[in-house]
C-alpha cells in the first residue's frame, strides 16, 4: 500500500474517487498518516457534516415557499378556481415531518437550523418566482423581501389548516 506517492493519491481524487477513499481508509489504518491526503479528506469530511443540514434547509425552504404562496396568492382565482390550498398544506406537513426525521437522527440539528432561516429564503425565492411565471403573475425578486418574512417558531407551527 505505502507504494502509492502524495501525488498520485491527490490524482485518484479526481480520477476515481471511491479508489482515493479506500487507500486513504488504508493508510489511516496503517497510521501511515504522513501519506494520507488530509486536505481532501478534511474537506469531506465537512461536507459529510453538512449534508444533513443542507437537507434541512432544503425541507425549510419548502415550507417558507409554501407559507409565502399561501399568504400573498391563496386568494388567486384560475378559471373559478382558487388556487393553492391544500397542496401547499400538505407540502409543508411533509417538509416539517421530514424535518423532524432528520432531528431524530441527527439531535445536533435541532439547534443549528433555526440560524438558517435567511438561508432557506434564498432557496425558497426562486422557487417563488418560477411558480408565479408558471402562473403568468408578473412578480420580481425585487418584489420578495430580501429576510426571510417568518420566523423559525411560524415556519414549524403555523397551522395553515385553521386558516382554510
Amino acid at each position: 500500500m505505502r507504494t502509492i506517492s502524495k501525488e498520485e493519491l491527490k490524482e485518484l481524487y479526481d480520477k476515481d474517487f471511491p479508489l482515493w477513499v479506500e487507500k486513504n481508509l488504508e493508510l489511516l489504518r496503517e497510521k501511515a498518516y504522513d501519506l494520507v491526503d488530509w486536505e481532501k479528506l478534511l474537506e469531506e469530511i465537512e461536507d459529510i457534516g453538512l449534508r444533513h443540514l443542507e437537507s434541512c434547509i432544503s425541507y425549510l425552504a419548502v415550507i417558507l415557499e409554501h407559507l409565502y404562496k399561501w399568504d400573498h396568492f391563496r386568494r388567486l382565482t384560475t378559471g373559478g378556481e382558487e388556487t393553492g390550498g391544500m397542496g401547499w398544506i400538505k407540502s409543508i406537513e411533509n417538509a416539517r415531518d421530514e424535518i423532524e426525521a432528520l432531528f431524530e437522527v441527527y439531535p445536533s440539528l435541532r439547534k443549528k437550523i433555526p440560524k438558517e432561516m435567511d438561508k432557506a429564503w434564498t432557496f425558497a425565492i426562486p422557487k417563488i418566482l418560477k411558480w408565479a411565471r408558471d402562473n403568468n403573475l408578473n412578480l420580481s425578486k425585487r418584489d420578495l423581501p430580501k429576510k426571510c418574512p417568518y420566523t423559525y417558531e411560524e415556519a414549524m407551527t403555523r397551522d395553515l389548516r385553521k386558516e382554510v
